[in-house]
């Protein structure tokens, strides 16, 4: 119940407000008595002046003397309707001698106040409130009687105080009414100030627990001018601004969410306690299985980190993994007191990267070394004959022969790297036209017959009943059915078959040619990489058997910028299957 605002304003400013009535009601009533009192006082003190006035007319030194006519003039008081008690005290003999009640003849001890009554006979005028009952209070007062400077006795007054204490109690009766019903409209009163303040109050709580729990929308009505509007326009604005930046912090969150998952690289972010706090897909992809990292990543990330930070601890090491080449880089993040709560992993694939420059510096290898061996040739022909050591026309003409035939595979070279250039920075256009693609197969096979008798070869051709007619580059397409045909025969023992089989292919929208040969076969280590350039699986069998080492990727290149594709699939020591795989109509590619 206390713990409400409410609650305990309407109880403090009802508690000040029942003090302050309850003293101001104290302080009314004891007033009002005080006041009645000595109203009362007064009246006695004017009564006892006209009776010892009166008495003092009475010639006598003793009081007894005189008794009747004391007694008379105190019944003459009576009769003008005085309510006052009063008595006439002898000082000698301390009898009444007069009185306005019945009670003459009485002991004084008996009705009248012992200490009063000594008072009064040894000359002081005293008062007092007395209580004679539970139901009746007086006022007394004695007045000594002196005359010629000699005291002759006492006059006793007595006036009933019920009347005023009824009067008193019905004032405090209509005080406390008055209380209580003060009281009553205090604490309405009370509940209606407290609402108003708690009211606004209990509104801004609500919106604020709204607010902390994510709604940002909130606005508090402002009900008036004073703090507790001052506080609901200092919340307003506190929500607008808390809005606007945790707004701001969401797209700047969506957005590096956005950028760390969708980035080629991955990410790993490990916190002070050593667990992973943060990874995106592409992380997941390279070092999990796909669901969850190994245990010991985590212990292998922070070897890492230990073995390759330098003095800023951020740093970088390449490390292989899955069959991957990893460059780790790695930097540590801190906290607003600039303290490291953690490590930041960076991991990019230069698999293929490392690859290509492996491929590179084996490209350029081999293109000196294939340009080497006929230059040497020739440098080496000609320089003997310039020499002169040659005199037979014959042996000279062999030499050149010779020259001839290297400058001849210089140029072959040359021209299958500037066909490659092309294919690479895509400035071949092929000369697509409608074509029979048997009389394409067929030119070839003429061209490569008199090569194939020589070895004893057989040529095998099966076609489709209906003729297969699509649209190529003629040449180039002959270019690439001409190289797999060459290879087949070159790598193919003496009195082999040879297999062209020109069939629909795997959809209706394809078609295949397949050259099927029984040589010695590609070891399965060496199909993935057959068409890399200058990549022979026998480097020496190749060269005796002449070739550049491009035309299986110039065939490659060709077929793809049909849009079609060619595989091959081998046995070492059976036979090489070559299927090439092409579209009838021109695809945009």
């Amino acid at each position: 119940m206390f713990r409400s605002i409410r609650s305990r304003f309407t109880i403090i400013y009802f508690l000040l407000v029942f003090i302050a009535m309850i003293i101001a009601g104290i302080f009314i009533v004891q007033s009002l008595e005080d006041y009645n009192l000595n109203v009362i006082s007064k009246r006695l003190d004017d009564i006892a002046q006209i009776m010892i006035s009166e008495l003092s007319k009475i010639e006598t030194d003793n009081l007894l003397n005189v008794q009747n006519e004391l007694q008379e003039t105190l019944d003459r008081h009576v009769d003008i309707g005085l309510r006052e008690e009063m008595f006439i005290i002898d000082n000698q003999t301390h009898a009444i001698v007069a009185t306005s009640t019945e009670n003459l003849n009485r002991d004084v001890t008996e009705i009248l106040n012992d200490k009063l009554v000594i008072e009064g006979l040894i000359g002081n005028t005293v008062e007092m409130n007395l209580k004679l009952s539970e139901t009746v209070r007086t006022k007394d007062k004695v007045y000594p009687i002196i005359k010629n400077n000699v005291q002759l006795g006492v006059i006793y007054v007595r006036y009933d105080l019920n009347d005023i204490y009824e009067t008193i109690s019905k004032a405090r009766m209509i005080i406390f009414r008055a209380i209580i019903t003060s009281l009553a409209i205090t604490v309405a009163i009370g509940f209606i100030i407290s609402k108003s303040i708690t009211d606004p109050i209990n509104d801004v709580t609500k919106k604020a627990t709204l607010l902390a729990e994510g709604d940002f929308n909130q606005l508090v009505e402002i009900r008036s001018e004073d703090e507790i509007g001052t506080l609901s326009r200092t919340f307003n604005f506190l929500a607008g601004e808390l809005k606007n930046g945790i707004s701001e912090i969401s797209r700047e969150k969506s957005k590096l969410e956005a950028i760390i998952n969708y980035m080629e690289d991955g990410l790993i972010a490990i916190n002070a306690e050593g667990k992973i706090i943060h990874s995106n897909p592409k992380a997941i992809k390279m070092l999990s299985d796909g669901t969850h990292f190994d245990d010991d990543l985590i212990g292998d990330l922070l070897s890492i980190y230990n073995s390759g930070r330098v003095d800023s601890e951020a740093g970088s090491k390449t490390i292989r993994t899955k069959g991957m080449i990893l460059r780790v880089n790695f930097a540590p993040f801190l906290d607003e007191q600039s303290n490291k709560v953690g490590i930041v992993f960076v991991l990019q694939d230069v698999t293929e990267s490392s690859r290509l420059e492996n491929m590179r510096r084996e490209f350029v290898a081999n293109v000196s070394h294939e340009l080497k061996t006929p230059i040497t040739s020739i440098k080496s022909y000609t320089e003997t004959i310039l020499d002169g050591r040659v005199d037979d026309p014959e042996m000279q003409r062999v030499f050149l022969e010779v020259v001839n035939t290297e400058a001849d595979r210089m140029s072959r070279l040359v021209s299958d790297l500037l066909e490659l250039s092309n294919f690479d920075s895509n400035s071949i256009k092929l000369k697509r036209s409608e074509q029979n693609i048997f009389n394409i197969v067929d030119n070839c096979l003429l061209k490569l017959r008199v090569t194939a008798d020589q070895k004893k070869q057989r040529l095998i051709t099966h076609y489709h009943p209906e003729p297969l007619i699509a649209m190529v580059d003629m040449d180039k397409l002959e270019q690439v059915i001409l190289n797999i045909l060459s290879n087949a025969i070159k790598y193919s023992t003496e009195s082999g078959d040879i297999v062209v089989e020109v069939r629909p292919g795997a959809n209706e929208e394809l078609y295949d040619i397949v050259v099927t040969d029984s040589g010695i076969g590609i070891p399965e280590e060496d199909i993935e990489r057959i068409f890399e350039r200058f990549y022979r699986v026998d480097k020496a069998r190749t060269r005796a058997h002449g070739g550049t080492g491009l035309g299986l990727s110039i065939a490659k290149e060709i077929v793809e910028a049909h849009g079609g594709e060619i595989k091959i699939d081998s046995e070492y020591g059976i036979g090489t299957k070559v299927t090439i795989s092409l579209p009838y109509h021109v695809k945009n590619v």
